[in-house]
């Protein structure tokens, strides 16, 4: 995939983050990884959803993380994506959103269970929220640590990121993925309505 179709396909999942009401201002973000290029791309810091152009999407080396192409900031969030496709190889996109109800459900640091069927057409079993993060671990390095409990919550309940493509970041949000980024939007969307339906 050459650059200019990543960012094009980054830059309009992230107006979709707009559209659909998923983020307000701009509490949210999406990425793509190119594993072949050894690239990711993702939002830059602060643009407003609708002002976004695809020239203004931040490539990143994924394995040092160094910005390679492009004229703004990368997200503040861009260690969470980088560590999330560093440990989940199936995954090729990514979604953060604060989306409402799916944020309460972080909030309130609880799983999201499954009641239903549209909730299992996407996510199969519980979609699980991490421990509360540290004193220490949110001092220093807050976005990567981010990542690092992410992951650790995966590991420790032996779910599979392919068969459960989100999490409930404790006092935070969700971060969502999919094979592709248009995947990852799609299981935003997804968890936000059965969050909903949920609480």
């Amino acid at each position: 995939m050459k650059f200019s179709e990543l960012r094009e396909a980054v830059c309009q999942a992230n107006k979709e983050i707009g559209r659909t009401g998923l983020a307000k201002l701009t509490w949210g973000n999406a990425s793509a990884v190119d594993r072949q290029a050894g690239v990711m791309a993702i939002k830059p810091s602060g643009v407003d959803y609708a002002d976004l152009k695809p020239a203004d999407i931040v490539i990143v080396a994924l394995a040092l993380g160094l910005v390679l192409d492009g004229k703004l900031r990368p997200s503040s969030d861009t260690p969470t994506h980088l560590y999330l496709y560093r440990s989940f190889d199936a995954i090729g996109g990514i979604v953060h959103t604060h989306s409402h109800h799916a944020t309460v459900w972080a909030q309130a640091e609880r799983d999201l269970p499954c009641f239903g069927t549209t909730h299992s057409d996407h996510f199969y079993g519980a979609v699980p929220c991490t421990r509360r993060m540290t004193r220490a671990e949110i001092a220093k390095d807050y976005e990567l640590n981010t990542g690092k409990v992410i992951v650790e919550r995966f590991k420790r309940g032996k779910i599979d990121p392919a068969q459960v493509p989100a999490v409930l970041v404790a006092n935070h949000a969700p971060f969502v993925w999919g094979p592709d980024i248009a995947h990852a939007l799609e299981n935003a969307i997804v968890l936000e309505e059965v969050a909903h339906m949920a609480a």
